[in-house]
């Protein structure tokens, strides 16, 4: 059975098709925040640390971190920040600093630039997951050697070269090809979390099917892991929360393993314990049990945070195996 296995300092997380679905908190990223890029622009860090804080007892599993921000103001002064080469690296080592002193779950790297990623996996403390890797001949030249030297996991997007195809099977021949290039540089399979890449339903009707025909494929003919941005399913569509609660728990019963995701949001977590527990992957419902009792907070007025991190503080927290970091040879 095939398990991608991630770590923090102390805490291990193992996607697999037999594991509960993995929840990868998606807010520590700057793209569409400008509130946030403009933080980030005059040194402040108190947003990234909320939302770690909040993702993490809400019950994100994984924080994906995301470097990419642009510095509007400072491209005025340096001609230097225009450039994300210059930008992300730096930015990048400070976002794992902040967020790994204050919650110790592993880590999603982040970047369109590898300068960014080889310093976050510098950085990172454990076994974090790599995002990501298409297949673009360019691309997979420059982050599947950072793979093999740091022996981490990747996420591979179905991509490349030709863009974006709406046809699925472009897009597994695109991943199968990922795999296949992974392998040469000695990356197994279980190492290869691949994103079969969600249209908006808004868009293209069977957008929806496609993934869970993509999915079922990936997990049958590749035997790899799964995930994918949840809510690109809803783009542009009123009440968002409620097309991403049904994606969710119909992806997982077609194999999906995990998504990137913003788990501040009760109604998706709450399909997501519900499909653990009917996916028999939450032995005896306990923690659907444990979660029912913060959605009973939070229909006694409680916001669903509020709620999350007094039962995360009740609970003493989510234990974990040990774990250190794994480096090639």
């Amino acid at each position: 059975m095939t398990r991608t296995v991630i770590e923090s300092k102390t805490k291990t997380v193992t996607i697999g098709f037999d594991e509960p679905f993995c929840v990868i908190g998606e807010r520590i990223n700057p793209t569409g925040r400008k509130k946030l890029a403009a933080e980030l622009e005059a040194g402040d860090f108190s947003t990234v640390e909320k939302d770690a804080l909040e993702q993490v007892a809400c019950g994100a599993m994984v924080l994906d971190v995301n470097s990419g921000a642009v510095f509007t103001n400072k491209m005025a002064e340096d001609p230097r920040y225009a450039d994300n080469n210059f930008v992300e690296p730096m930015l990048m080592k400070q976002l794992v600093e902040k967020v790994q002193a204050l919650v110790d779950v592993p880590l999603c790297i982040d970047s369109s630039v590898p300068g960014a990623l080889e310093n976050g996996l510098e950085t990172a403390e454990g076994r974090p997951l790599l995002n990501s890797v298409t297949g673009e001949e360019e691309r997979m030249e420059l982050v599947l050697p950072l793979v093999k030297k740091y022996n981490v996991p990747v996420v591979a997007i179905s991509n490349d070269d030709t863009g974006i195809s709406e046809d699925p099977d472009v897009r597994f021949a695109v991943a199968k090809k990922i795999v296949e290039r992974a392998a040469d540089y000695g990356i197994p399979a279980h190492d290869i979390v691949v994103d079969p890449l969600v249209m908006p339903v808004g868009a293209m009707g069977s957008a929806g099917q496609q993934v869970f025909t993509l999915v079922r494929r990936l997990r049958d003919e590749l035997g790899v892991n799964t995930t994918c941005g949840a809510s690109n399913i809803s783009f542009g569509l009123p009440h968002r929360h409620g097309i991403n609660a049904a994606f969710l728990p119909m992806a997982i019963c077609a194999g999906m393993t995990s998504a990137i995701m913003n788990p501040v949001r009760s109604v998706e977590m709450e399909a997501i314990r519900a499909a653990n527990f009917l996916m028999n992957n939450d032995p005896n419902g306990g923690e659907w049990i444990r979660f029912s009792r913060v959605l009973d907070a939070v229909d006694g007025g409680e916001s669903f945070v509020e709620a999350s991190k007094a039962a995360q503080s009740a609970g003493g927290g989510r234990g974990g195996r040990r774990g250190g970091r794994r480096r090639a040879g």
